[in-house]
């Protein structure tokens, strides 16, 4: 591949196989125009040719590059690598350059690498790295518990802390608690099965039994942390927009000396009774522009579940808009 720019602003690209060129435009051009959507460009296509002219027909060319680049590299080429080179070249990063000197969060027990892979993630993974305190909000789908967690694997094995403890709210556990079978521990883990789900993804479930035996893990309801003090720790809080504002403070007042705290949820999916404020969302205005707490919002373009899963989201919040109008 190679690009030729005359003084009109217009690049040209072009491509050498035609099985990239079908990669690159994508099924009925859906890649292209992606491209479109985000940049103020002309894109013309031929066989072997990609004509780029308009104001942004610079970063445009770059993009493109970089797409073919990923192509002839025998990586993927799907939506959401194509929006993740967009964003980074949005903010004049390489992708290149964003895979070399990117870590990868953990490796899962099946040799799997766990990295970002929106620019959304990638910033949220920053803060995670550079803060003591940080909220992860955003909708269902965005990686928000499932990096925190491979964040506390990372810090536990490289001795960073002492102890992994990851908690959310039973909201629906209260007046129902006691018809549930069991012991306390049978009546509450249903609620907590989604920590074990991504716990047990990225270490395995024997490596997380025997941690748990050594009590070097703790997965348990928010109202277990009462009164304890967390030194050394990685804590999670899941679920955080089901949580009161009592609640809220009293989980952010555990934290101890060498402890760092992530705190996830999504505001769209509030299930407080009436009358209950969300602890989240007043968190969100009470400590903005502190010191040490960082609050990553995540967005529907950082969905990477199902591409359905991106659409239906959607399709709720313009229902919802319908509604309130």
């Amino acid at each position: 591949m190679e690009d030729i720019r005359n003084n009109n602003e217009e690049i040209r690209i072009k491509i050498d196989e035609t099985h990239h060129a079908n990669e690159l435009f994508g099924n009925m051009d859906k890649n292209l125009k992606i491209i479109n959507d985000h940049f103020n460009a002309d894109i013309i296509q031929r066989q072997d040719e990609v004509i780029i002219r308009g104001p942004d027909s610079s970063k445009v060319g770059k993009t493109i590059n970089e797409l073919l680049a990923i192509i002839e590299s025998g990586e993927t080429l799907d939506t959401q690598k194509v929006n993740y080179v967009i964003e980074l070249n949005k903010d004049d990063i390489s992708y290149a350059d964003e895979k070399l000197n990117s870590d990868t969060v953990c490796i899962t027990h099946r040799g799997k690498s766990v990295k970002p892979k929106t620019i959304g993630q990638k910033r949220y993974v920053d803060s995670l790295r550079k803060n003591d305190i940080v909220f992860g909000i955003g909708p269902a789908g965005t990686g928000k518990t499932y990096l925190a967690i491979a964040m506390a694997v990372t810090a536990f094995k490289n001795k960073e802390v002492s102890k992994i403890i990851l908690t959310r709210p039973a909201v629906e556990a209260g007046e129902r608690l006691g018809f549930l079978p069991g012991d306390l521990q049978d009546k509450v883990d249903p609620y907590l099965r989604p920590l074990y789900d991504a716990l047990y993804d990225i270490w395995g479930q024997e490596s997380v039994a025997r941690y748990r035996e050594r009590e070097m893990i703790e997965i348990v309801p928010l109202a277990y942390m009462r009164g304890r003090t967390l030194d050394n720790s990685f804590i999670i809080l899941d679920e955080a927009q089901n949580t009161t504002r009592e609640q809220m403070k009293m989980f952010l007042t555990r934290m101890g000396f060498g402890s760092k705290a992530v705190i996830t949820g999504d505001i769209t999916q509030i299930d407080l009774p009436k009358g209950k404020n969300s602890g989240l969302k007043e968190a969100a205005k009470v400590l903005k522009g502190i010191n040490g707490i960082a609050f990553s919002f995540l967005q529907e373009s950082d969905i990477v579940r199902h591409p359905l899963v991106q659409r239906i989201i959607n399709a709720y919040e313009k229902h919802k808009t319908t509604d309130e109008e």
